[in-house]
């Protein structure tokens, strides 16, 4: 009889995976919630707030996302390395 593969018993929810979440859900929240900037004052350059404050979580969401993508490079890197080097 072959024998069953084993699973890993690791935490799946981790800190670092609950920070990485954060960072993918946070533009999602920002930009969501129209409310909180539906507005024309501040203006910036000449820009209403509406639309500058939009442009700015595009670049927010662009380092979110890298740093995101860091920390589960990193997580990912060091459960390999818990795993003892196993292959997927």
């Amino acid at each position: 009889m072959s024998k069953a593969p084993e699973v890993s018993t690791g935490r799946v929810v981790t800190p670092v995976r609950v920070v990485i979440a954060l960072c993918l859900f946070a533009p999602f929240v920002a930009m969501l919630w129209v409310g909180s900037y539906a507005e024309v004052d501040p203006t910036f350059i000449g820009i209403p707030f509406f639309y500058w404050y939009q442009m700015a979580w595009v670049l927010i969401s662009t380092a979110l996302t890298m740093v995101a993508y860091q920390l589960w490079q990193r997580d990912q890197r060091a459960r390999k390395v818990s795993d003892g080097g196993a292959s997927e």
